[in-house]
């Protein structure tokens, strides 16, 4: 009797055992040590959303202050756009030979001098030169701080935290609203000043705060410094098997044998500082890596074209269209911008690595198009009443927020996502300046233009060509972007290569096991590794 009853607990226990086995992994938690390096990092981010608040109230104040024109208003609104080009173009070989974490404290230098260059400005010449070193300031913290972050993140996490600089650039912007409100208070040479000038304080804590920040560990194999790589990977990953599988693929694409144990070896000269870059992404690349750039720069150019910095920088002027006509009503909807947005782009962290880059761009865009077309037919109706129809008001204004609310939730986090972790290693740096470029001068286009493009053909018509351009980016998104969830930063060329991507099973298949699409509850994929 006593053997039955202990052969039953033996069986019970091996029945137990077994269905534990069945139960789903547990949820690796968030590494801390990654995440306060993303978020240091995209603080950088916070330099260019504080402008582009600002400049949305600061433009009235320095308009009567300075007796500007409209067309002198646009050029200095969006001249920071094309400014920043110099620093993007420059900051992907600066970041090579500097290093990801020096590069981003010379972006806070560049920016703190720029930031005081506005705030004492005596005249239009004076402020256009601030602008000019400012904007040099935000080409550099935009395409480093993506870049950095993409770098040091764990696989499981890279969404969530690449997602960080579109954060901060909505947190810098809700910042600007605020200023742009208290300082409003002010007489109006003062106001704009001291709007333009608070500019320095994030830019300080930016410095600051990349004194605790390691280097990226790919920089460092880049440079041949494997030990202290190892030790960032270590602090990085959320286990040691992950370390060491990230750094024996960062060994694979920086060429050195993954054999190789020492602390310090040579690395090719052409691969620790970028040498030949440029040929390879744009003289004789690969069908992958061509592949790779159009996805980049058609993202990049999409997210810009699409019409937010129009919304975001002109959202005064919008309201006025609506019928909203004080100055302190126009700020305080502002402000209502500024927060929808920063609310949408927290939610959107969260289910970058549950739902997938696709689901989330795709559904945002529709969203988008949705938006603009019934914001376009509501300034259209007011622009044609006599009368203040306040249904038209009240509707101009729940679209400016839907629309900003699914920008915020897809295609404005997911770009920076997707272009900084699609290219390999050593065309990471140059080939994310090229996107980086091509979002400034679409940016700076539009910014530019809109006063005089919604003059030519009324308001309402410009958010219908807004609302045109994002249904060709849909189109563009569904056929042309794979879905990266979870794979490896190592392991993206092997999903580019046939531009009609959609229609092509076999780059739909994770060739280590699994499928590259990450359907259902957002675990990583089998196989792929940080």
């Amino acid at each position: 009797m006593d053997g039955q009853k202990a052969e039953a607990n033996v069986v019970s226990r091996q029945t137990q055992k077994s269905l534990a086995d069945f139960d789903p992994p547990k949820k690796a938690p968030r590494n801390k040590y990654a995440f306060a390096c993303a978020t240091l990092a995209s603080l950088s981010s916070i330099l260019l959303g504080y402008d582009i608040g600002v400049m949305s109230g600061a433009q009235i104040y320095i308009k009567d202050d300075l007796h500007l024109s409209d067309v002198q208003v646009e050029v200095l609104v969006g001249i920071l756009n094309l400014y920043s080009l110099v620093g993007s173009l420059a900051a992907g070989r600066t970041s090579d030979w500097l290093g990801r974490r020096n590069t981003i404290v010379f972006a806070a230098a560049i920016f703190f001098t720029g930031a005081l260059l506005m705030g004492f400005a005596t005249n239009y010449a004076f402020l256009m030169v601030g602008r000019f070193v400012a904007g040099v300031g935000v080409g550099y913290a935009l395409m480093i701080a993506p870049v950095y972050t993409a770098e040091i993140s764990p696989a499981s996490t890279r969404g969530f935290l690449t997602s960080f600089p579109e954060v901060f650039i909505n947190g810098g912007i809700l910042l600007g609203y605020v200023s742009n409100y208290g300082f409003s208070k002010l007489p109006t040479h003062l106001s704009w000043r001291f709007m333009l000038g608070i500019g320095v304080v994030p830019s300080i804590f930016l410095a600051l705060g990349v004194l605790a920040m390691p280097e990226s560990p790919r920089w460092l194999v880049m440079q041949g410094r494997l030990g202290d790589a190892k030790k960032v990977l270590y602090k990085t990953s959320d286990s040691k098997e992950e370390a060491e599988s990230r750094l024996a693929d960062i060994k694979g694409a920086a060429h050195i044998p993954l054999d190789c144990q020492d602390d310090v070896v040579s690395v090719p000269k052409k691969i620790s500082h970028g040498s030949d870059v440029w040929k390879e992404l744009l003289v004789h690349p690969t069908p992958s890596v061509r592949h790779i750039l159009i996805a980049a720069i058609g993202i990049h150019f999409f997210q810009q074209s699409s019409g937010i910095d129009a919304v975001v920088l002109y959202s005064p002027k919008i309201f006025e269209k609506a019928g909203l006509k004080t100055d302190n009503q126009k700020l305080l909807a502002t402000i209502a911008v500024g927060i929808v947005k920063t609310l949408f782009i927290l939610v959107a962290t969260f289910l970058l690595d549950r739902v997938g880059r696709r689901p989330l761009l795709l559904t945002s865009v529709g969203g988008m198009i949705a938006s603009l077309v019934t914001l376009g037919s509501a300034l259209t109706v007011i622009e044609h009443s006599d009368t203040k129809l306040m249904w038209a008001v009240g509707l101009s204004i729940c679209m400016v927020l839907a629309y900003v609310a699914t920008f915020s939730i897809g295609l404005g986090p997911i770009t920076w996502v997707y272009s900084s972790e699609i290219f390999p290693l050593k065309l990471r740096a140059q080939g994310t300046s090229l996107g980086v470029v091509t979002n400034r001068v679409i940016s700076g286009t539009v910014s530019m233009t809109f006063l005089s493009l919604y003059k030519a053909i009324t308001i309402g018509g410009a958010f219908f060509l807004f609302a045109g351009i994002a249904t060709v980016a849909w189109i563009f998104f569904y056929f042309l972007l794979p879905e990266t969830q979870g794979r490896t930063l190592e392991d993206m060329e092997v999903l580019f290569g046939n531009l009609c991507w959609k229609f092509d099973k076999k780059r739909n298949e994770n060739p280590k096991g699994g499928n590259v699409k990450g359907e259902g509850n957002g675990q990583v994929q089998l196989g792929a590794r940080g």
